[in-house]
Parts: structure tokens; sequence; C-alpha cells
């Protein structure tokens, strides 16, 4: 399955762009999608914390992907 997803600041920076796409099994889960990315992009292992947001909500790890689906990866925020 084709997975687009969207990266914001730091991640971003590690993919090396606004966008990036991966190719998962059919039956992929956020998990999956976390290993895979890891397994491209090393450097994303380094942040202290990653979000996944998949259709405009938080994923756990256990929720099952789909094609279409909006998949954004949302690095730590800091601030004062």
């Amino acid at each position: 399955m084709h997975i687009k997803i969207t990266a914001f600041g730091i991640t971003r920076d590690i993919v090396g762009s606004h966008t990036v796409e991966l190719e998962l099994d059919k039956d992929a889960s956020v998990n999956d999608l976390r290993t895979a990315l890891g397994k491209a992009y090393p450097r994303l292992a380094d942040l202290t914390s990653l979000a996944i947001a998949v259709n405009q909500e938080y994923a756990q790890n256990d929720i099952q992907l789909s094609e279409n689906d909006e998949v954004v990866l949302i690095p730590p925020v800091s601030g004062g």
C-alpha cells in the first residue's frame, strides 16, 4: 500500500521534504509505519517523542492504515 506522509518541524528537516511516500504491506499499522520510517530515516529515533496523526486524530500504534489515510508526523513541541 502506498502511504503519503506530511512532515512538520524537525521531522521535515530529517526526511528532507514536507511530504514523503512509503510503500507498506496492505495490512500495515501505525507501528509498522514507525518501523519503516525508522529504517528510512534513522535520525527520527533521536527525537524525544514523535506523534503520528491519522485522519486528523492522534493515532495509537495498533491503528490499521489505509491507502487514502492522511498521515502527519508531529514532532516534539517546546516553548514557553
